[in-house]
């Protein structure tokens, strides 16, 4: 692990490997040990690089709310860093949506876009009011929401299946500082629709969804890539593709490396 100062706040990073950069970002409650198992394979003909987003694992909280454009500027300010004008993003969840603030903001800096188990759109109506009773409850019982919000994650048959894996993930989800999640709740909580990019962007974009998502239902985000070049995959599981379809979503994410 690698560090820099970013408006006073630490940052956390990894660096490996080189080519073509590829910045993993990690979803809400995860850090960067997510990606792994896919860092050593990625590191072999790429420049792979992870990083703890605001609140997360070994990077500090910045502000009350971290907004998808906070994190997508500290994003910049990292490649700046490390002397990088040309990346490919993949988006896990909360990743996702950093990596479509980042793009928005930072066009000519993108060379693809890989979204995993996210969305371009806006929380809706209900998913605003859904993220303010996650903000209530994490602040009334921190080790239970965290706990239940990991195991939800999971496609109901595969919970008994990963279980020791999924306890892991628990363990890595209880280092999230409380601030940390109130900050990226409020944060998801505000982010702009940004359907338009899956459109009109001229790189190459991906987008993986699981169809027992229970987070991202299926049917609600398949038609936002209606009439556009975005390659879609569908797994057969939830929320987690890069735990409940590892090796299956290596190999999609290795081939569309090969066309950026």
């Amino acid at each position: 692990m690698k560090t820099i100062t970013y408006k006073n706040t630490k940052i956390s990073f990894t660096d490996q490997g080189k080519g073509t950069a590829v910045v993993l970002l990690h979803g809400f409650l995860e850090n960067q040990t997510m990606w792994n198992a896919f860092v050593p394979e990625l590191a072999k003909k790429h420049r792979v690089i992870t990083v703890d987003l605001l609140g997360h694992g070994d990077t500090e909280c910045l502000g009350y709310v971290h907004a998808m454009e906070d994190q997508a500027d500290m994003l910049y300010a990292l490649l700046l860093f490390l002397k990088i004008r040309k990346v490919v993003l993949v988006g896990h969840s909360m990743g996702g949506y950093v990596a479509l603030a980042f793009a928005e903001l930072y066009p000519d800096y993108m060379k693809g876009l890989f979204l995993l188990n996210s969305t371009s759109r806006a929380d809706s109506d209900e998913r605003k009011a859904n993220r303010d009773r996650a903000i209530a409850a994490v602040k009334q019982n921190y080790t239970a929401f965290v706990r239940m919000s990991i195991a939800n994650l999971f496609a109901e048959e595969n919970r008994e299946r990963l279980a020791d894996t999924i306890e892991k993930v628990k363990e890595q989800a209880l280092k999230t500082p409380l601030q940390g999640i109130v900050a990226a709740l409020e944060g998801m909580k505000i982010r702009k629709d940004r359907e338009v990019i899956l459109h009109f962007a001229p790189y190459p974009m991906q987008l993986v969804l699981g169809k027992k998502d229970g987070v991202l239902l299926y049917e609600d985000n398949i038609d936002q890539i209606e009439g556009t070049k975005v390659e879609l995959t569908t797994f057969p599981d939830g929320h987690m593709s890069h735990i409940e379809n590892e090796a299956a979503l290596m190999k999609v994410m290795l081939g569309f490396l090969k066309k950026v």
